[in-house]
């Protein structure tokens, strides 16, 4: 389970996140909301990539507050970017082997990589560097956070630069994952094919939790927002 207990965030006088209160112990968790709601702040707060300004983060009742990114890690989260980094000089597979914290086969590797849609013999002794375009580099994170397999997996817009590969074989892939790990899967997303595999769905607006709950609950609304009748749960 992932809790944050009163955690905020503020930035150059400027509150990103106020005072959120959550528990998070599902399948499949969705983080949504307009832009600047603070859905990366609270992401990266997840991943220990910053840290809050107020308040305590948990998992698994351990307080991971003061954790570093690498003890983070170490302490099962992997957490893919929005705009994946490149690595010059690292092929795919190393990449991948790193991920996995084995020396992968070729097998293997070329297995995860044709789960996010890409042709692994293409790929796999490529370098991470500027020759791959976003979308290419998007499937190769997926493909190395799967290859982790850890308790918690964090994504931050994953379908951003995807759009020739179906949301269906993204979808797919969560879904393994999830077989595979046990884990909790977090997605940070607008679209709506994305929002309707999860379980449970947080809601943010202007750095507050502006409503949480089971998908059958929340998604109906968040349907509605376009016709100005969306109603909160929440006090």
């Amino acid at each position: 389970m992932l809790e944050f207990k009163n955690v905020s965030y503020s930035v150059a006088g400027k509150d990103i996140l106020k005072d959120i209160n959550l528990q998070i112990d599902d399948r499949f968790v969705a983080i949504t909301g307009p832009n600047g709601s603070g859905k990366s702040t609270m992401a990266k707060l997840i991943a220990g990539i910053i840290a809050p300004t107020e308040g305590k983060i948990y998992m698994d009742g351990i307080d991971i507050t003061d954790m570093s990114i690498t003890e983070r890690a170490n302490a099962g989260i992997s957490f893919a970017f929005q705009q994946p980094v490149r690595f010059k000089g690292i092929t795919v597979k190393d990449l991948i082997s790193l991920a996995a914290g084995k020396d992968t086969s070729v097998g293997e590797a070329c297995a995860y990589l044709s789960e996010v849609g890409l042709c692994a013999k293409d790929y796999i002794n490529r370098e991470v560097d500027a020759s791959l375009s976003g979308g290419e580099l998007k499937r190769i994170e997926i493909a190395m956070i799967n290859a982790r397999g850890t308790k918690l997996s964090v994504f931050d817009e994953p379908e951003a630069g995807i759009d020739l590969w179906s949301f269906n074989n993204l979808i797919k892939v969560f879904e393994k994952m999830y077989e595979r790990t046990k884990g909790m899967i977090v997605i940070i997303s607008h679209q709506e094919r994305i929002l309707n595999i999860a379980d449970k769905i947080i809601v943010l607006a202007g750095g507050t939790v502006a409503d949480y709950g089971d998908k059958d609950t929340v998604f109906p609304k968040l349907m509605d927002v376009r016709a100005g009748c969306y109603v909160s749960n929440r006090s």
